[in-house]
């Protein structure tokens, strides 16, 4: 955007440069027009109609100067007006289906809610053998067990998680990247 204010701010300035110098040749052919001619072929005479010829063909390439800065700008602006419109639809999140699978999530979810507790019970039976001086080497193994159940069950909710975070932040970042590209 900034460079089309830039271009915007040219062509502006371009329009009033050339406004003034129309302005000043029709200032000096109104005081040719009321100041007495000169001896026909004098110098001066010749020095004003080269001066008036050489600025009418300044003030023609000005003027197509300026049509084509404002055909460029005009341009830009489109251009410009079209990539946002392609940037907000790109960015619009299909409703196609749900961005997170629920159901997975929460089956993870029972999974370790099953693996904590069966870690629990493992960890009560464990404790009443050794306080009874009895080592079941089953009881251990078996805690063991039940305490890889709940590190992958919870390893399984944090990759979940992660997804789910993930797919609510891609669109926004996609969004946020093609509009930081427009500007």
């Amino acid at each position: 955007m900034t460079q089309i204010d830039d271009l915007q701010h040219r062509i502006t300035a371009a329009l009033d440069r050339v406004t003034q110098g129309v302005a000043q040749i029709e200032a000096r052919a109104a005081a040719a027009a009321v100041a007495p001619p000169a001896p026909e072929g004098g110098p001066d005479e010749v020095t004003r109609l080269d001066e008036v010829t050489r600025l009418k063909e300044a003030l023609e390439e000005e003027k197509l100067a300026n049509a084509q800065l404002e055909e460029r700008v005009r341009r830009l602006h489109e251009t410009h007006k079209h990539e946002l419109e392609a940037a907000r639809q790109a960015a619009t999140p299909e409703p196609a289906g749900p961005l997170v699978d629920v159901a997975a999530l929460d089956q993870d979810l029972q999974r370790l809610r099953k693996a904590n507790e069966m870690l629990r019970t493992t960890n009560e039976e464990l404790r009443e053998a050794l306080a009874e001086n009895v080592g079941e080497p089953h009881l251990i193994n078996k805690a063991m067990l039940a305490e890889l159940e709940g590190l992958r069950a919870a390893r399984a909710v944090e990759i979940a998680e992660t997804q789910a975070v993930w797919a609510a932040l891609t669109p926004l970042l996609e969004t946020a990247a093609l509009e930081q590209e427009a500007n």
